[in-house]
């Protein structure tokens, strides 16, 4: 929201300050409102200054200033020019007036755990998505039946109010505080911060904390605990393990009962469980975050790729196949061994063998070499590569999560080398190729540009031209697109693509990606006509992305019940009884001849429990074969419900509508 009137504020904030000022001797710096007009402040005034010489109302309920972009407490001093936004309790929806809503309330749920469970170690709690968590080291475990207990104690403490108070102090006051209150973990995030040391307390907790924080818990009007895990210190299973306890807080009941509502439709959703009821993959310990496909799960997964060759075809791919193991010198020249070895799954062959071999998280090493496999002419170019490559990543334990997390990968990749004149062309194709993907699954899209990362390799001015290329082919598009800072590739930026399921969540899906770095450090070149040699540019292009985690979207997104083109199994046909078996094959037959999926579900219980099967199996056709039916009318049932009766031949010509 902004700090004028159409956002709220009840004064103008023009007369509000003149009347402000009269309080103030000197003026001494301007901070620059949403609407571009100026608010003349003393010089040091905070972002809660700011709100207070716009209006009382303002103040009274503002929770977090957002400066370029950023966050900042209100406690601390605004700059001179500085372009500022105050957030108020109005902006219930905003993600960044969620943040800090749900920041205090973790520092509220430390304060809570401290009072019920005395000698308990605090470790830390951030907010995160939909959320916030704790972690910490209890003297005797505690279970999911304790968080009731807790959340009441959470929810005591805003009867009684809270307010924050923030203070900074020497790195060696902080250390011997925590060391007084015996608090071994906050001694440890003393050592290793960085920059100056602050404090904040609520009542009779003080944590270690670079905020934001609220002024008060009066915002503060829903809380639920959601879930226990463990999580081990720092993310490392060498260290001890904590107690992490989840929870999440909002502006009003009303959005907590809505969110609650939605966590339990997704529980409903999850692929695991639907995986698990259809018998489509399932998972072992003998390899972790590796799935194992079953029968029904690979016709998913095949009519997905079949769809992925045949429109790669049509715009001009050419399928290759490279190895999974290379040699760690490939690596070093792709520049993963130095922005992504933490990553890699390596093989030494022997013990001393000086090669070692790591296993490929990435097509684009390989396929530059399929390129680099003999000269090349600019009457070649564009060459466009494809391959559903199989690759591993190693992806800590902790953030495994069904199919969408894991360390065996297949990627849709395509990798597309050419003139800088043809890249705008390439780019329009990759994202034409992928809103037609998209469409044909009913997706909603959003697209974001990824900009260059803190990591990133090469110059500034080279960065500076392969994002103007994609900024340049999405606004001649006419796409809508988020601007993301340090969120591109190490080797550049893209263009990430991100989906809106059917509970309103969202999911990068695919990624054009402007690569300059790699062709020059694998030596990439063609021919001009002028006999010149040039390096190409290279698009990496993922539309699917991980075939795994884009089967584990679908699932949820469509709850089980797919499309019809993409149902592991499209009709069943039931036998009312043992008489009827040989006609119900006879029908399944004629309909798997045209190429449909189709399997008859034998007559071992009443027809009511097969089709109520069916229907929780969410098979989009049943058809029902007795005594009265034959291949002239056949009793269908559609799933959602519908009935009709309709010939064999008139059935295959609808079902044909279907797959087209």
């Amino acid at each position: 929201m902004s700090a004028t009137p159409a956002s709220g504020s009840g004064d103008s904030p023009t007369s509000s300050f003149l009347t402000h000022r009269r309080c103030i001797s000197l003026s001494a710096m301007n901070v620059v409102l949403p609407d571009n007009s100026k608010l003349e402040l003393p010089d040091g005034a905070t972002g809660l200054d700011a709100a207070r010489a716009i209006g009382p109302k303002l103040a009274e309920q503002a929770v977090l200033i957002r400066s370029n972009g950023n966050v900042q407490d209100l406690r601390l001093p605004l700059r001179d020019g500085e372009q500022i936004q105050i957030l108020t309790t109005r902006d219930k929806n905003d993600p960044d007036a969620l943040y800090v809503l749900r920041h205090s309330t973790a520092h509220l749920l430390a304060e809570a755990v401290r009072r019920l469970y005395p000698g308990v170690k605090v470790a830390i709690g951030p907010p995160i998505e939909n959320g916030f968590y704790y972690d910490f080291d209890f003297p005797d475990p505690i279970r999911e039946e304790d968080l009731e207990k807790i959340e009441a104690e959470l929810n005591r403490e805003l009867k009684e109010g809270r307010e924050w108070t923030r203070r900074e102090i020497s790195r060696d006051e902080a250390k011997v505080l925590f060391e007084q209150e015996g608090e071994p973990y906050k001694v440890e995030l003393v050592d290793t911060a960085e920059g100056d040391i602050s404090l904040y307390t609520q009542g009779d907790f003080t944590d270690l904390c670079r905020g934001p924080h609220l002024q008060n818990s009066k915002p503060i009007k829903a809380v639920k605990l959601t879930s226990l895990a463990g999580a081990y210190w720092r993310g490392d299973s060498s260290k001890p393990q904590l107690t992490r306890i989840y929870g999440t807080a909002f502006y009003s009941q009303e959005d907590l009962d809505a969110y609650l509502a939605r966590l339990e439709e997704a529980r409903t959703r999850d692929h695991r469980r639907i995986g698990a009821e259809q018998d489509l993959f399932h998972f072992d310990e003998v390899s972790p975050g590796s799935p194992f496909w079953h029968p029904k799960g690979m016709v998913i997964w095949n009519v997905l790729e079949d769809l992925r060759r045949r429109e790669n075809s049509k715009r001009g791919y050419t399928e290759v196949k490279t190895p999974i193991i290379f040699e760690k010198r490939l690596w070093e020249t792709s520049g993963h061994w130095e922005k992504f070895r933490d990553n890699m799954f390596f093989i030494q062959q022997e013990p001393g063998d000086e090669h070692l071999f790591g296993l490929k998280p990435m097509n684009c090493p390989g396929h530059c070499l399929v390129y680099d496999s003999r000269g090349r002419s600019y009457r070649e170019l564009p060459v466009r590569l494809a391959e559903a490559g199989t690759l591993h990543r190693n992806e800590p334990s902790g953030t495994l999560h069904g199919l969408l997390r894991v360390r065996h990968v297949t990627q849709d990749d395509g990798h597309i080398f050419c003139t800088h004149d043809q890249i705008q062309d390439e780019v329009f194709r990759c994202l034409d190729h992928a809103f037609y993907l998209y469409g044909l699954l009913d997706l909603t899209m959003h697209v974001e540009l990824s900009l260059r990362p803190d990591n990133k390799l090469g110059s500034d001015a080279e960065w500076d031209v392969s994002e103007g290329a994609l900024r340049s082919a999405l606004r001649s598009r006419s796409v809508e697109f988020v601007e993301m800072p340090g969120e591109g590739a190490f080797y550049g930026p893209k263009i990430d693509i991100h989906m809106e399921d059917s509970l309103g969540r969202r999911w990068q899906l695919g990624t054009v990606q402007l690569d300059f770095m790699m062709p020059q450090r694998f030596g990439l070149a063609y021919q001009t006509a002028d006999n010149e040699q040039k390096t190409p540019a290279m698009i990496h292009r993922a539309l699917f992305g991980s075939m795994e985690r884009f089967i584990g979207i679908l699932i949820e997104h469509y709850a089980g019940a797919y499309p019809f083109w993409l149902a592991p199994v499209q009709i069943r046909v039931l036998p009312v009884g043992e008489a009827h078996a040989e006609g119900a094959h006879a029908i399944a037959a004629r309909l798997a001849e045209r190429g449909f999926r189709v399997e008859v579900g034998e007559a071992t219980e009443t027809v009511g429990k097969r089709i109520r099967s069916a229907e929780l199996e969410k098979i989009p056709f049943v058809v029902v074969y007795g005594d009265r039916e034959s291949e002239a009318s056949l009793a269908v049932r559609e799933r959602g419900g519908g009935q009709f009766e309709e010939s064999l031949e008139d059935f295959a010509a609808r079902l044909a509508t279907l797959v087209s």
